[in-house]
């Protein structure tokens, strides 16, 4: 069967990625073996577009975060069940400097788009601790990546694009004007693994840097509706369950919980959180990080019937869509890599990979 694309994987990343393939009417296959512990499974899903301990505006924020909405709106149709929750991001001020800071911040127009409102006096008082009031931010909220990865996985079953299985390398076989895979020949096979591209024979040269993150699902004493985020942050979610994290780990790469994450998350908390609340449930994952923080798409430096989407990290959500559309725009000769993302940028390490 002659395909123009093979998908191996289907997370966050190989579900936008293979949507943006389908829109573009391509006859594709997505490769894919469900699994209890990965990354997407218990990602919190959060978009935010300021964010970091000095409150930066997120990487390229004024491309992404438009583009959000649009995609997620429109696999809601597809699928035929809610992921996207719009919601605010509250930020409790600590000290006076950042009270002038954002005085000034807020009527800029780099980030009068991002902020809904600035107050120098507590407003959540019987949630948070914010004696010295806070930011408040818009177009933020979160994706329900689980839903969607899997309400997706039920529509590519449908229209019969979906194969259930471990991919197996062994069984790849490379040629100049494409790939061939058991009954199926593709123009291009694009792996989005997440961090099981460590195993991947041809793309595990790349500078990956997962990282291992736990997140807690507590029951706080009183209901909210915002995002409340200082240290952690505490999502409230459409179901009624409350998400708390996350933690950063990059030598502890197992998907056990831990009770030093369990202690770490509960003593932020304790500074943010002003009720009291009990912990549930504990999950652990692992991110697909990048060694500078950006993902890495593009096609293979010496077999270019073999392509990358991944490392998407933490904020997924908010930059696969974007990226998804771009790549899949590229590999149709619509549009141009970012190249900052574009996997060329590591082509060094393959050449020493090689040498090796």
């Amino acid at each position: 069967m002659k395909l123009d694309y093979l998908v191996v994987g289907q997370g966050l990343a190989g579900t936008l990625f293979s949507y943006q393939l389908l829109k573009r009417n391509k006859k594709i296959k997505v490769i894919n073996q469900q699994k209890k512990e990965t990354a997407s499974q218990v990602a919190a899903g959060i978009f935010n577009p300021v964010t970091g301990r000095n409150m930066v505006k997120t990487w390229k924020a004024d491309l992404l975060f438009p583009y959000i909405e649009i995609c997620y709106r429109e696999l809601e149709q597809t699928i035929g069940k809610k992921v996207l929750y719009k919601k605010t991001i509250y930020r409790p001020f600590h000290h006076v400097e950042e009270q002038n800071d954002w005085m000034g911040k807020a009527s800029n127009k780099e980030f009068s788009s991002y902020v809904d409102n600035v107050s120098f006096k507590s407003e959540h008082k019987d949630f948070a601790h914010d004696a010295m009031g806070g930011i408040s931010l818009r177009q933020s909220g979160y994706v329900d990546v689980q839903t969607l990865i899997e309400g997706y996985r039920q529509y590519l079953i449908q229209t019969d694009n979906y194969i259930e299985a471990e991919f197996d390398e062994n069984a790849l076989l490379i040629d100049t004007d494409g790939v061939k895979y058991g009954q199926y020949f593709a123009r291009k096979i694009i792996f989005c693994e997440g961090p099981e591209v460590s195993s991947n024979p041809y793309f595990n040269w790349l500078p990956f840097r997962p990282v291992k993150g736990e997140i807690l699902y507590i029951h706080p004493e009183k209901d909210f509706q915002i995002i409340y985020n200082r240290g952690v942050f505490v999502l409230p979610l459409h179901d009624g369950k409350y998400k708390v994290g996350s933690t950063y780990h990059h030598h502890d790469l197992s998907y056990n919980i831990t009770a030093d994450a369990r202690r770490y998350l509960c003593e932020k908390l304790e500074t943010l959180l002003n009720m009291k609340y009990t912990v549930t449930g504990q999950i652990a994952g692992i991110r697909p990080a990048t060694k500078d923080r950006r993902p890495i798409i593009g096609l293979h430096p010496e077999y270019n019937v073999l392509g990358i989407f991944n490392g998407m990290g933490a904020k997924g959500v908010s930059l696969a869509p974007y990226f998804a559309n771009q790549f899949a725009g590229n590999l149709e000769g619509q549009s141009e890599l970012d190249s900052e993302v574009n996997v060329q940028r590591f082509v060094s390490y393959f050449k020493s990979a090689a040498i090796k």
